[in-house]
């Protein structure tokens, strides 16, 4: 029975493959994504689907009759803002990249799509698809949340599968809290610009943003436990136009990430803290700014883990899942985590040994593209729990 799903994937691979070619030839990001979501809609109705647009720029479908039990499936659509430099034929040529793998996500749930609609009469409740945006800026899941995707039909358990430089196949998975919770955010330094022959008649933004980068970070090293995870890092600092121009402001951009929400809170305060007192010691102001509340870690539910790690091994392989640490990097299918039984799988798509030699998030990085099909298998085998579709979120009816 397993190897059927996989046959049946394994017969639609090109397909799948020419789906992602496509996607990671026009990237788009975050909410912004009118040519990818037209084609994934255009591909689910081609599919015998009703797609429903939820949110800003989500789609969501679903497959199976009603009144059982309901399980979503994932795959996020967005790309990174960064050049793409791997050489491929089909490379992105407008300045962005799906450099995080999210043209595979969106393909292999593509593929479970078809798949699903194939043995929709085996089915003995329903399966929700999710095509999320925004992940790269950890604001899509939240959107479509508010706008209702775990309802009509209401969800019982989730799961979700992201690319992971790892040899292809391989299906990580960590117990318990699985990756960390990141708040985003943007500090606004506002001096006062002048002459950079004259300093003591401006306010220095540079100087006070220098300032706050390094005070930051005692947050990690002098005021949390050092038995609790957080890292917060600043990716981006940006000002000033000129060599001899002192600007009127600076900015910093970055993340904070640790895995308890208790944390989460007190780092976000005394960011604010540090920031507004840095910036009143030098004669500065600030503007400080989250996007939204942030999400929280990814939390895998213990029997859904245990059953679909069941699955996976029955259909791909004894040992094809394998348990891998948790990661400081965060994932915003966690803010469905924190509302119903849910899993995240991490999919080996090529190690270094095997030829891929860098990660995501480079400019450089390549994937095997033969994990699209296998990834699609285990979204289908998943959601039909052994073909009968009495997934995990089952178990309590049979015994009754």
């Amino acid at each position: 029975m397993q190897s059927s799903i996989v046959s049946e994937a394994k017969a639609i691979e090109n397909e799948l493959i020419a789906h992602r070619r496509h996607l990671h030839q026009n990237p788009e990001l975050g909410f912004d994504l009118p040519e990818t979501t037209a084609y994934v809609m255009q591909q689910l109705r081609e599919y015998g689907y009703e797609p429903k647009a939820v949110g800003k720029a989500g789609i969501s479908a679903v497959v199976g009759p009603d009144g059982g039990k309901t399980f979503l499936i994932r795959g996020d659509m967005d790309a990174l803002p960064m050049k793409e430099e791997t050489g491929l034929p089909f490379s992105s040529i407008n300045g962005k990249m799906h450099a995080c793998g999210h043209d595979f996500h969106t393909s292999a749930l593509l593929g479970a799509a078809k798949l699903l609609k194939a043995h929709e009469s085996e089915l003995k409740g329903q399966v929700k698809l999710m095509f999320q945006p925004a992940e790269e800026i950890m604001d899509g899941a939240n959107d479509m949340i508010a706008a209702g995707i775990l309802e009509n039909p209401h969800v019982d358990a989730a799961m979700a599968i992201h690319v992971l430089h790892d040899s292809l196949g391989k299906a990580g998975y960590t117990r318990g809290t699985g990756c960390g919770s990141s708040d985003v955010f943007t500090i606004k330094v506002k001096g006062i610009g002048g002459h950079g022959a004259a300093p003591h008649r401006n306010v220095d933004p540079i100087n006070v943003a220098c300032h706050i980068q390094l005070a930051l970070q005692t947050i990690n090293s002098r005021e949390i436990n050092p038995n609790e995870l957080i890292v917060l890092t600043i990716c981006s600092m940006h000002a000033g136009t000129a060599a001899n121009i002192m600007p009127a402001e600076a900015v910093l951009q970055g993340t904070i990430r640790t895995m308890n929400m208790d944390v989460k809170a007190f780092a976000r305060q005394r960011l604010i803290d540090i920031c507004e007192g840095v910036c009143k010691t030098f004669r500065a102001e600030c503007e400080i700014d989250f996007i939204g509340e942030g999400i929280p870690p990814m939390y895998n539910d213990d029997q859904l883990l245990m059953d679909t790690i069941r699955y996976i091994d029955d259909l791909l392989g004894k040992g094809t899942a394998q348990p891998i640490e948790r990661m400081t990097g965060s994932e915003d299918f966690s803010a469905l985590s924190v509302k119903v039984p849910s899993v995240l799988y991490w999919f080996g798509t090529g190690s270094t040994e095997e030829g891929y030699n860098y990660g995501v998030h480079d400019c450089r990085v390549t994937f095997n593209e033969e994990a699209i099909h296998k990834m699609a298998a285990v979204y289908t085998e998943c959601a039909m729990a052994g073909r009968t579709s009495v997934v995990i979120i089952f178990h309590e009816e049979e015994k009754r």
